[in-house]
């Protein structure tokens, strides 16, 4: 299920293969042979390696990749930040058995080799790098030498993603039996270059015990809550999804967002807008519906018909008291809903007062909400609440927002995280920077909402339209417009629904 595990979970799943029968000593040796099999799949025999060794059990893992590639022909030089007495534990004895010189890393020049194994700091480094460590980072990054990491680049922060002052630029990294936050989130993400997920022998079993919550966004995690339409399915049994449309001056975010709840497959949309927007949408002729909605008693009156269940309220319908208010209307039909851009803007500082709103609402938590800001939204949503807004990592923030409104917030972004109210997350990395368009939110907002229609929970829901989106604008690529996207969704539904088997 592409579950994401925490530094400390990791420390866990280590500790319980340990007591389960398998030695440390053979994890590391596991280890270091995935990480000396990456080397000689992108190395030739002869060439020289620099493996560049830490103090701890990322060290002993350099260790022993340097013996496996040495008796495999690579010419390996070794050398250790820190002392080779101070070895402890598995990483002492992994450093006895390499057999050549050990040299003080302070005197290691990286640009006299062909690869660089970066087995210095693992993902649990939780602390800015100084000193002989940093003035080595640098001198490998300047080196412009390829680099082999050993579970994360050094200098990146396994937890957070965060670069702790510098940190190791890799062509490639090897981390072990689960990634960790810091492979998925900028900027350790742009650190790591292509991660590869090495099985050592830790069993999947442990998972049993360590409950991870957070996972690599991807179609495992909510297939089964998204499948084809049924034979004998009708449009009213795929949903009705309610777009409220702003002024004139804004009414094609609306019109983005009800294509994208379409496409992803809403029985059927409508645009909900006010009389001055009228003409300008009833002179578009497509699939999406359109009805008058004047202030919050029409958006009321239009959400009594049951058979409209999802809404999206947000997309250029204004900033102020009036939008607030159309929240409140739409909050109290019971119907699932997206609340994006506008709609957000509006509860600026008044995260607490949003988040009364929410609990209030008369479907409870069987009413699905979610919120969709990018980060300016979501630091202006929270300003009253700095718990939320400096709760520590993306993920950490998503969570802590999510807790706090009782609904699922996707904190968008080239490192989207969703999460939801219990603690659920997932953390979104098939993206492209074409997505980085105006329009290209509101799109979301109306997928997420159109799989909210067809009664996909809302975390599922989050996730799914998160990705979709994604492959939509990879699939469109270069030359991008928010326009493009909700038409590329066909293709990616088709691929998706055929590697379901649905």
């Amino acid at each position: 299920m592409n579950e994401v595990l925490s530094t400390a979970q990791m420390g866990e799943a280590d500790r319980l293969a340990i007591a389960a029968g398998t030695p440390g000593s053979e994890l590391m040796d596991k280890a270091g042979r995935a990480v000396a099999d990456v080397v000689a799949r992108r190395h030739k025999a002869g060439e020289r390696v620099l493996a560049l060794c830490g103090p701890g059990n990322n060290g002993g893992d350099g260790f022993v990749a340097a013996r496996v590639l040495a008796g495999r022909g690579f010419r390996v030089r070794v050398a250790l930040l820190g002392a080779r007495e101070a070895l402890r534990g598995d990483a002492a004895g992994a450093a006895a058995l390499w057999s050549g010189a050990v040299e003080p890393a302070s005197a290691a020049d990286p640009a006299e080799c062909d690869v660089i194994v970066d087995a210095l700091f693992g993902a649990g480094l939780a602390r800015d790098l100084d000193g002989e460590a940093l003035a080595l980072v640098e001198r490998v990054n300047a080196s412009g030498v390829p680099v082999v990491a050993v579970d994360v680049p050094s200098g990146v922060d396994g937890n957070t993603g965060a670069v702790r002052r510098a940190a190791i630029r890799a062509a490639e990294t090897v981390t072990f039996f689960r990634p960790k936050p810091g492979h998925l989130l900028l900027p350790g993400r742009l650190r790591c270059g292509p991660v590869r997920i090495a099985d050592i022998g830790i069993p999947d079993a442990v998972l049993a015990t360590i409950r991870p919550a957070c996972w690599a966004n991807g179609t495992r995690l909510w297939r089964p809550a998204f499948r084809a339409p049924a034979p004998e399915g009708h449009k009213y049994g795929r949903g009705h999804a309610l777009v409220l449309s702003g002024g004139a001056e804004g009414a094609g975010a609306a019109r983005l967002a009800a294509r994208g709840a379409l496409r992803i497959g809403a029985g059927l949309v409508t645009i909900a807008t006010p009389s001055d927007a009228l003409a300008l949408h009833a002179g578009r002729p497509d699939a999406v519906m359109l009805r008058r909605s004047d202030g919050p008693a029409g958006l009321a009156a239009l959400l009594a018909d049951r058979r409209r269940n999802a809404w999206v309220v947000g997309p250029a319908a204004g900033v102020g008291e009036r939008t607030r208010e159309l929240v409140a209307a739409a909050l109290a039909s019971g119907a699932h809903g997206v609340l994006d851009a506008d709609a957000l803007t509006s509860f600026e500082g008044a995260s607490a007062e949003l988040a009364r709103a929410l609990a209030a609402r008369p479907g409870g938590a069987g009413q699905a909400i979610v919120l969709t800001p990018h980060e300016g939204e979501f630091g202006r949503l929270f300003k009253d609440s700095p718990p939320v807004a400096s709760a520590g990592s993306k993920l950490e923030r998503a969570r802590a927002a999510a807790a706090s409104l009782g609904a699922v917030v996707v904190l968008k972004g080239p490192d989207t995280v969703i999460a939801a109210p219990d603690g659920r997350a997932a953390i979104n990395a098939n993206g492209t920077p074409f997505l980085a368009t105006a329009g290209s939110g509101d799109v979301l907002s109306g997928i997420v909402a159109g799989l909210l229609a067809q009664s996909v929970p809302a975390f599922e829901a989050a996730c799914a339209g998160v990705w979709f989106h994604a492959e939509a604008g990879c699939a469109v690529g270069p030359g991008l417009i928010a326009d493009d996207l909700p038409d590329a969704l066909p293709k990616v539904l088709k691929a998706y629904f055929a590697e379901a088997g649905t």
